[in-house]
Order: structure tokens, then sequence, then C-alpha cells
């Protein structure tokens, strides 16, 4: 069954956590920081001030480019006493540094089953944003990939369906991740800062139908969304993103025009910087949303 986390109303929401400074380990693998910023030409399409990155072969950059023109697919209801958006985790166990320095410990997994380090801890801020602004949104903290990884998919599509039979006011669906980019066993952590402190940055995935093993007829307007989206925090929080990624996945995204995957951080970024990014990725998404 699904697992909600209770909404916290509250308007600024808890995204601080004091770390420990800590000393690295005998044997600790390196973690480097890395700003990725906004490309041009060739694959990047501009949106805004931002980009897409169009990585597939059947979809024209012109198409692309009129989708960051579309605008929502959908409306959402402000102050509605029915949920509109939903957060959920296909792999809730990913998790961030729980320590200021840049090292992780050798044998860590990147992986735990406690939600306040957890990308559950991101979704949760996230949502806290958002009820704030008067977007009904519910968290689901459902483990989809524990104790098994391979039907995390599965799992989180059944969790989806649960809530969108039970709500059918759901026009949006934010499937919650965070990355794992790694270079000779240095871990990358994408890395902005913001107003005088460093958040982690996001990247949203947008899937594309291939019309075979990728059935996702709505995705043009999965893609609008992404792009009013990503030029909202580009323009509220310039750096906070890098190029969404269009490319042919399917993330389950066929059960709304407003479902998409978003990462934040990556195993190499520390709490902090993942909850502050998911603050800062909310409040722009609640400006877009309160416009639709």
């Amino acid at each position: 069954m699904p697992t909600e986390m209770p909404a916290n109303t509250a308007p600024q929401p808890n995204d601080w956590v004091d770390l420990p400074e800590g000393d690295p380990p005998a044997g600790a693998g390196n973690v480097v920081e890395k700003h990725y910023s906004q490309s041009a030409g060739g694959v990047f399409v501009p949106c805004g001030p931002a980009t897409i990155r169009n990585n597939t072969k059947t979809t024209s950059q012109q198409d692309i480019a009129a989708a960051t023109q579309a605008g929502l697919p959908f409306s959402v209801e402000k102050n509605s006493a029915e949920p509109q958006v939903l957060i959920l985790h296909t792999h809730a166990t990913e998790c961030y540094r729980t320590h200021n320095g840049l090292w992780y410990a050798p044998g860590d997994t990147a992986r735990s089953t406690d939600n306040s380090i957890s990308v559950c801890a991101v979704g949760q801020v996230m949502t806290d944003v958002l009820n704030g602004a008067g977007i009904n949104t519910i968290h689901d903290t459902t483990l989809n990939d524990y104790p098994s990884y391979n039907a995390s998919y599965d799992n989180s599509r059944a969790v989806a369906q649960g809530w969108l039979e039970k709500y059918p006011s759901i026009k949006v669906i934010l499937d919650v991740h965070r990355d794992a980019i790694e270079s000779e066993g240095t871990r990358i952590a994408p890395v902005a800062e913001i107003d005088g402190r460093k958040s982690a940055q996001v990247m949203i995935i947008s899937g594309a139908n291939n019309g075979t093993t990728i059935k996702l007829p709505n995705c043009m307007q999965n893609l609008a969304f992404a792009s009013a989206w990503q030029a909202a925090m580009e323009t509220d929080y310039p750096g906070l993103t890098r190029p969404v990624l269009y490319s042919h996945r399917f993330y389950n995204q066929d059960l709304s025009t407003g479902a998409l995957l978003l990462e934040v951080g990556g195993h190499g970024t520390n709490l902090n910087e993942a909850l502050y990014a998911g603050r800062l990725a909310a409040q722009s998404l609640a400006r877009v949303l309160a416009q639709s």
C-alpha cells in the first residue's frame, strides 16, 4: 500500500541539517564539485534562459522549440480541497552525503532506508513549499526499490495508479531521484551557488515516444510542462539547473501530461545542498502552477 508522509505546511520548510565536517577514513573515495552550464547549438534547443538536450533522432529541433512555447497542458486549482500534485520516489533509498567533507567512505552504496537523508527528505521539502503556496500536494514515501531494486518502476507505477484512482484531481506526478555521476571512482557533485549558498543542481528528464518499445503518446505535452518549469527555475535561480534531458525513456510518464522525473544532485551531493535545491525547484514550480 502507498505510504504518505504528512505535509508540513510551514511557509519556510526546514532545509538545513547540522552536518559534521568529519575526517575521511582510510581508503575513502573522492568527491569533486562541478557546475554544469547550459549549452547551445547541436542537440540543444533554447528554452528561455535554459536549454533542452534533444537526445532523440525522432523529434525535430523545431518540434521541441514549439513545445517550449506551448504552455502547460493542464490547469491546477489553487487552494483546492483535492490533491493536484503527487510526489513519489521510484528509487526512494537514493541518499546523500551526511558530512561536509568532499569524500565518501569505503563501501558506501549511497543508499539508505532512512527517509531523513534520502530523496524522500527532498520530496518532503518540495511538498512543504507547494502546500504552503496553496498547491495541494501528496508526498508518497513508499520504498519502491527496497528490498528489490529490479521491480522499482513497476512498484512506483502501481503506487501512482493507486493515488490517481483515489484522487483523479491529480495533474502533476513528480518522480524525485538523485543522479549518480562518477569518473574512475571519483563521485561528481553537481553544484551551483544561489544567493550565497551552495545548492545541488537539478535536472528534469522528459521521456520521448519512439512508437515501438516506448509508447508515450503525450510526450510533447510532458515536454511543454518540463520547458515551463525549466525556464522558471533558471529565471528565478540562474545556474540551478542542468539542461532538460529529452530522451527515449519511459519512466511511467504515460500516466499524466504532467509526469516528469527530477534528478536532485548526485551521490556526491551533501544533504543540505539537496534540500536547498528541492526548495528552490519547488518555489519555481509553485509559481508556474499558480499561473496555469
